[in-house]
């Protein structure tokens, strides 16, 4: 049986990417993101604003093109067990630096820029956000300058993480030596204006407001970009920016426009055009398995806390998941664009589990049953379910967003149909989404009972994503609140799964593993998938060479966008 490391050996070639313009000569490129950047260090948000607002400077050695598929970005080419990049025992890969690489104040980028990158996110202190993506790095030496070996503390099958997509690029070293650990957070101007290899500079960075780029002259590619500048604006929200793209066409590129098809289709017939990719993106419901009770001070909706009052009880999950209409939300939001779902990773199908399809049938009946079994029941009859004198009442928030205000309508209205009070919150995007460890108000410090919103998995292997629900990787005041278990899921069984999945070398294993995990997740009620999305975003018509990715940054080929003549 082939191991998963010689299969992907086939399928990674590099699309060739040509611009019509030489470089810097189709003047400014403007994008707006309604959800606004707080910062320009991926290893300190792990979310979209700020990965793909960072992906225009830094770079990892490889990335995922529109398809899934692995291309080289600073390494020379992708190593396989073929090429003999990938040792046999795949207990190491090797990755070659393109030669004459540098960074933007013209330095060179070196194997200790890689070190340096590993041990500031494998920091113990520094909460990074992309900690998954190096499980299972035993040790990073620099054969050369150029060469980059990382060694595995075990057999890995599938050794294309550390490094690899927009939420593991490459950190100078010298600029970020002294922002290591505890410091990662203070360290505005490094997290602000990184220094990078990207076709684009940062000149000027208004938090949760705008970015403003300036040509790199150390970019490798001497006729690219086409464009001189970039403005990435923030702010607004999805119908403001389809508008702006795509009736008005003050900008040339709007980033996710999750609105309603019939407000899109009222849109389409101006200056701009949607775009869509499809890909393993999915909304979710995150049930908060620490209590966010404010008494409980800095234990608050942490693991050293105390456990969620009733949602700790994955009965009480169960029947939140059994009364939604998925179907309904899907048909009357989303149309073309989204599906029910229910599974964690909906694509590719070999990891895609159908345990949990029932799902897409509400069933109001059986969650009340659920629900009497767990001994909640309305005791006064106020409507609302209680046990040993508490009232089942959720605060459910997620960020300012139609389609989401929508969905929060609908499943309030199912939850109080079998004796659930839900208060509905909902917070600015830029600020819900940030990464700002003093503010209350982030998916990380999660001070609700239920918050809603998208995620998904980089590339088409899942083994760095489902790494996500690691008990190590819960938010936390010692973290900085960084870390991507927002619902604070702790299971010795999927620890377990995480270390097989990361040994696993066929692909049916790979497989089953991941299915497995996925069912773990969904036993345990801590996370509800709701809908499979399609991602749509607008494009000016005369924009060309964007290519849509929803498995990496959607604007992870900016430098082959140009202005068509």
């Amino acid at each position: 049986m082939k191991t998963f490391a010689l299969m992907v050996g086939t399928a990674l070639s590099l699309l060739p990417m040509t611009a019509s313009a030489e470089r810097g000569s189709d003047g400014a490129l403007r994008i707006l993101y309604w959800q606004a950047a707080s910062t320009m260090n991926p290893y300190l948000s792990g979310i979209a604003k700020e990965v793909e607002a960072a992906s225009l400077v830094l770079e990892p050695l490889a990335r995922f093109d529109e398809t899934g598929a692995l291309v080289p970005i600073l390494a020379e080419d992708i190593p396989t067990i073929e090429n003999g990049g990938v040792s046999a025992d795949l207990k190491k890969i090797t990755w070659r630096l393109r030669d004459g690489l540098r960074w933007s104040d013209g330095s060179a980028v070196t194997a200790q820029d890689a070190i340096f990158t590993w041990q500031y996110c494998t920091d113990e202190a520094s909460g990074c956000a992309a900690l998954s993506q190096f499980d299972g790095v035993a040790d990073i030496v620099a054969l050369d300058e150029r060469t980059i070996e990382v060694q595995f503390s075990e057999p890995k099958p599938y050794p294309y993480n550390a490094f690899v997509s927009s939420e593991a690029p490459l950190l100078q070293a010298v600029q970020f030596a002294d922002c290591t650990g505890a410091r990662v957070a203070q360290c505005t101007e490094q997290n602000t204006h990184p220094i990078g290899t990207g076709p684009y500079m940062v000149d000027d960075f208004r938090a949760n407001d705008v970015i403003t780029y300036v040509l790199n002259p150390q970019y490798r590619e001497a006729d690219k970009p086409a464009f001189a500048t970039v403005t990435i604006k923030g702010g607004g929200d999805p119908s403001s920016a389809a508008r702006a793209v795509l009736q008005t066409g003050e900008v040339d590129y709007a980033w996710n426009l999750q609105l309603s098809p019939d407000v899109l289709t009222q849109m389409s017939d101006g200056p701009g055009e949607m775009i869509t990719g499809d890909g393993p993106a999915v909304e979710f419901l995150f049930l908060n398995q620490s209590d966010p009770d404010p008494e409980l001070g800095e234990a608050r909706s942490t693991a050293a806390g105390r456990a969620h009052p009733f949602l700790s009880d994955p009965r009480v999950g169960k029947a939140l998941s059994m009364a939604i209409d998925r179907t309904l939300i899907a048909e009357t939001l989303y149309g073309d664009a989204g599906q029910a779902g229910c599974a964690v990773v909906p694509a590719p199908d070999l990891y895609t589990s159908n345990a949990n399809d029932g799902c897409v049938v509400q069933d109001l009946e059986g969650a009340k049953a659920l629900l009497d079994a767990a001994g909640w029941s309305d005791s006064d009859g106020d409507g609302v379910r209680d046990k040993d004198g508490r009232p089942l009442s959720i605060l459910f928030q997620t960020s300012t967003n139609g389609v989401r205000q929508d969905s929060q309508a609908m499943i309030k209205d199912w939850w109080g149909q079998i004796g659930v009070e839900t208060e509905l919150r909902n917070i600015d995007a830029s600020v819900f989404f940030g990464a700002d460890p003093g503010s209350p108000d982030t998916r990380q410090k999660f001070f609700a009972d239920v918050q809603m919103y998208t995620d998904n998995s980089k590339g088409q292997d899942p083994e760095a994503f489902l790494g996500n629900w690691s008990c190590a990787n819960i938010p936390s005041p010692e973290t900085q609140w960084q870390g991507n278990n927002i619902q604070r899921f702790c299971s010795d069984a999927y620890e377990a799964l995480i270390t097989e999945f990361r040994t696993a070398a066929s692909l049916e294993a790979r497989g089953e593993i991941a299915r497995k995990m996925n069912d773990l997740l969904i036993e345990s009620y801590s996370i509800v998938p709701l809908i499979h999305r399609r991602i749509i975003s607008g494009k000016a018509r005369t924009l060309a060479g964007v290519r849509m990715n929803s498995w990496d940054s959607q604007i992870w080929n900016i430098a082959d966008w140009y202005r068509a003549k």
